[in-house]
């Protein structure tokens, strides 16, 4: 069964939702719905990856993540969404379980606290990454990627490793699709497979909607599809209508379409 993570952004500046909880009181508000509209675990992140994304410091990510993994730690399973090896060790400490990285490097920091770890593909830094990117073959290259990454952090011990295609991270319009349409490669690596679809661009372009957060229904979309081809877990903004989703999706998964054979 799919398992649903929900988007916690403390951040000014996150491309759909920034700035949208401006205290502690707001924040886990936020992280109590979405857990009563049945998100499975909340990720918590205090910088923002999105495109031409400038990094924060240290000090000011600790601040604004740490108050809140250790206010959540309780009710639910928390990640941290972090490239930062301080900030990955104190969350953890602080009663995250899964570290959550775009950057895939921080799977000693992973193995030595027992944590769980997402390993993202991400070509270039959220700074620049859709500049230019190019691939030869998206698919295989991302792939390839992605399970020697999985395989090392599996030999240092990690308890549980994730790979996730990166969609929108250093990727064109027709690269999302195509490692969307081909997400059976990832699956059938053996590794269990995260994607974050969510109110991502190339929603956008599809649905001629400019506006990240008008982009639920396709984002809905997109997560019961992949959630139908067995994708392990789906990060995403709005929590009732992704389950919703995904919920008739399984329903109807052994209707015959007419005509087919």
């Amino acid at each position: 069964m799919t398992s649903i993570m929900g988007v916690l952004n403390v951040t000014p500046d996150s491309f759909s939702d920034g700035g949208n909880y401006p205290d502690l009181t707001a924040v886990l508000a936020h992280a109590h719905e979405m857990l009563a509209e049945g998100a499975d675990i909340v990720d918590v992140g205090g910088e923002s990856t999105r495109p031409g994304a400038t990094p924060v410091s240290v000090a000011e990510e600790l601040r604004r993540t740490v108050p809140i993994v250790e206010a959540l730690a309780a009710h639910c399973t928390v990640s941290i969404d972090t490239t930062k090896e301080r900030v990955a060790t104190a969350c953890v400490r602080a009663g995250a379980s899964i570290i959550n990285d775009v950057s895939s490097c921080l799977d000693g920091v992973a193995a030595d606290l027992g944590a769980g770890w997402i390993a993202m593909h991400m070509q270039g830094v959220p700074l620049t990454m859709q500049a230019q990117p190019r691939y030869g073959d998206v698919v295989a290259e991302v792939r390839d990627h992605l399970v020697a990454t999985a395989d090392r952090a599996l030999s240092r011990g990690v308890a549980k490793v994730w790979i996730d295609p990166g969609i929108g991270f250093g990727k064109g319009f027709e690269h999302n699709l195509e490692l969307l349409r081909h997400i059976d490669e990832l699956i059938s690596t053996g590794h269990p497979v995260a994607v974050g679809l969510s109110r991502k661009s190339f929603i956008g372009t599809l649905t001629d909607q400019p506006v990240p957060h008008k982009r639920v229904t396709g984002s809905a979309v997109a997560a019961a599809l992949a959630a139908g081809a067995g994708v392990d877990l789906v990060r995403v903004h709005d929590v009732r209508e992704t389950v919703e989703a995904l919920r008739v999706a399984a329903a109807l998964s052994t209707i015959r379409v007419v005509g087919s054979q």
